[in-house]
């Protein structure tokens, strides 16, 4: 357990990673500096953004305004969807590291896999990463939204098994194939939207749980990630917010509560971001 009260836990490359972090998706550039900043004050010590969010330069900022040494702030950032080919790839997270300021990342992921683009081939471009990780300038690599069939095919194809594979998952996405998966491989599931952007929040049977616990229906819903042993990072602009998100390791949900939550999964039909195995985005 960390001084601030959040648990790190073992990646399976030996390195930790706090188990609550702070995410900038869809923070603008204007506001993630305060953003940050704010989450750092409160006690988070893990910021999760990405080349695609645009506001790699701002976490920089705010973590060099902290005070904070680099070290004691996990940082994690993601490859743009537009440079999966290898030599693209390594200038894209070069790109990353003067954006952010930094001689090295924490954790850095390959953003989509894409399987429609570039031939199929999401195996070359984790190649780079892992020459970057043996090279020191990134420490743990991972990938995001792969599905089984694609972590099978990297542990077909590659040498390095992901340290974490970051998916969207919350109670009406409970996403348990693929965690499952992570889970027999020893890779860690970071939880994106793990409030469904809100949509579970209303849910009564949340509101319930929440009643009867005495929590916001967020705490509840962000400790259930967290007693399901994934790594979660809510985002918000609100101070008020980035702190109740912040607050949930000093109570614990029964069993009874959990099975509720899990309960609500409604697979496929309760995701609110693409599908990974059609997704092909490329930015401009």
């Amino acid at each position: 357990m960390a001084q601030n009260g959040i648990p790190d836990i073992a990646l399976n490359d030996g390195n930790t990673i706090p188990q609550l972090g702070f995410g900038v998706f869809q923070i603008e550039p204007k506001d993630t500096a305060r953003a940050v900043g704010t989450a750092l004050e409160v006690g988070y010590r893990h910021i999760d953004t990405a080349q695609m969010y645009g506001n790699e330069a701002e976490v920089g900022q705010a973590l060099r305004a902290s005070g904070l040494d680099r070290g004691e702030v996990f940082v994690t950032s993601k490859l743009n969807n537009g440079f999966h080919r290898p030599d693209d790839a390594r200038k894209a997270f070069e790109q990353s590291l003067r954006e952010l300021k930094s001689d090295y990342l924490d954790l850095f992921l390959i953003h989509w896999p894409l399987p429609t683009r570039y031939d199929g081939d999401f195996v070359s471009t984790w190649k780079v990463l892992e020459d970057l990780q043996r090279e020191g300038t990134v420490r743990s690599i991972g990938v995001s939204n792969f599905q089984v069939a694609h972590l099978e095919r990297l542990a077909a194809e590659a040498d390095v098994v992901p340290a974490v594979n970051q998916i969207e998952a919350h109670p009406y996405l409970g996403n348990e194939e693929v965690r499952g998966y992570d889970k027999a491989h020893g890779i860690l599931t970071e939880a994106w939207s793990p409030i469904s952007q809100g949509k579970v929040l209303g849910d009564p049977t949340v509101v319930d749980v929440a009643e009867q616990v005495g929590r916001t229906p967020a705490q509840v819903v962000l400790r259930w990630h967290v007693q399901r042993g994934d790594i979660v990072f809510p985002k918000s602009t609100t101070p008020k917010r980035i702190e109740e998100n912040f607050a949930i390791f000093d109570f614990t949900l029964d069993d009874a509560a959990m099975e509720r939550l899990t309960a609500l999964d409604r697979a496929e039909a309760g995701r609110t971001g693409p599908n990974p195995d059609e997704f092909d985005y490329i930015p401009n």
